[in-house]
């Protein structure tokens, strides 16, 4: 047999102890590569599904062509008792397939921490019930605005001032609500009052009360002083709240570098547009109860050490006398006994 030409072929080496095959180790690499598919699968498919997506439906006031409001964020409208005010609300839907929106209105109302919510579907009484739009539901086509006329039916017996609303639109589970602010001629009051104030957790916690018929911006000033001085000064500034007429919020003023020892004084107040103002002042008494609970309990603790140590420096005498020499006999006694005896005798 002729000689083979070429490279000798190399024998395959053999398989190492405790190392796995080739075999083995893609098939360990198997569930590996399986879930790294998965995650870039998803992945993909969900910028696939926000590229689908696209851009949502907006509901704005819409603009009279003047372009002085044409990027209104609110619907602002006044008028005397008994009249009627009119707008146009506009939906615009960007994405290509058309989309069916519901309207209605709905009253407006602080939430507990001064923010802007609405009532229910049924649970307005105000601005919501005099509001009517030309149509309850409208559908806009793909990349198209729609107009909706609205008007407000301001009641005969309406009260003077601001009555905040909002235009609520839904589809497909999203909200969007559009603020209404109604004014109602006549007198407006503005009054403001703080109250429920209070000092504790590194704040200073108060009560917000709108008592007149017009929306207020507050302005809060803050004053502390001590036994020694002033503690805390912060001149007026804008809080992050709108409040409406006769709404009330719960809000806080952070103190976190208040005394640990002493007798304080905090002031609070508040001024708005139109005159509103208010004050209210509260004592609070800052006292390191940890230091004076140990300091009690170990007064205690002495003290009850001495009573003990007293009864038993008492019950040792005791003791003792208890536990000496009998006393002497009387002498006297014997005497008596013995003359007695002797009388007795001679007779």
């Amino acid at each position: 047999m002729p000689p083979l030409t070429g490279h000798p072929t190399r024998p395959a080496p053999a398989p190492v102890a405790g190392q796995p095959s080739a075999a083995r180790r893609l098939a360990r690499a198997l569930p590996l590569l399986a879930v790294l598919w998965c995650a870039f699968g998803a992945v993909a498919v969900a910028d696939a599904t926000e590229q689908q997506a696209g851009p949502v439906w907006t509901a704005q006031p819409a603009g009279n062509g003047s372009g002085r409001d044409e990027a209104r964020g609110f619907f602002y409208l006044e008028g005397l008792p008994g009249t009627v005010l009119e707008d146009r609300l506009s939906v615009t839907n960007p994405g290509p397939e058309p989309v069916t929106v519901r309207l209605r209105g709905a009253d407006a109302y602080n939430t507990g921490d001064g923010g802007f919510a609405v009532r229910g579907a049924h649970g307005s009484t105000g601005t919501g019930a005099w509001l009517r739009t030309a149509r309850t539901e409208v559908t806009v086509p793909g990349r198209t605005r729609a107009d909706v006329p609205v008007s407000f039916t301001v009641p005969r017996d309406a009260l003077p001032g601001d009555h905040p609303g909002a235009i609520v639109a839904e589809s497909g589970g999203r909200s969007v609500g559009v603020r209404v602010q109604l004014r109602v001629g006549g007198p407006t009051l503005a009054a403001l009052t703080v109250e429920d104030v209070s000092v504790g957790g590194g704040a200073i916690h108060y009560t917000l009360v709108n008592r007149g018929n017009a929306v207020l911006v507050p302005r809060l000033s803050v004053g502390a002083d001590g036994v020694f001085g002033t503690l805390l000064r912060r001149d007026a500034r804008t809080l992050p709240v709108e409040l409406l007429p006769g709404q009330r919020a719960r809000l806080t003023e952070p103190w976190p570098d208040a005394p640990a020892l002493d007798s304080v004084t905090v002031r609070l107040r508040v001024t708005a547009a139109g005159g509103a103002h208010g004050e209210a002042t509260v004592s609070a008494a800052f006292v390191p109860w940890a230091p004076v609970t140990g300091g009690a309990l170990l007064l205690l603790a002495a003290a009850a050490a001495g009573v003990y140590g007293l009864r038993r420096r008492r019950a040792t005498r005791r003791s003792t006398h208890d536990d000496g020499a009998a006393p002497a006999p009387d002498h006297r006694q014997h005497s008596d006994e013995r003359h007695l005896v002797k009388a007795g005798a001679e007779s």
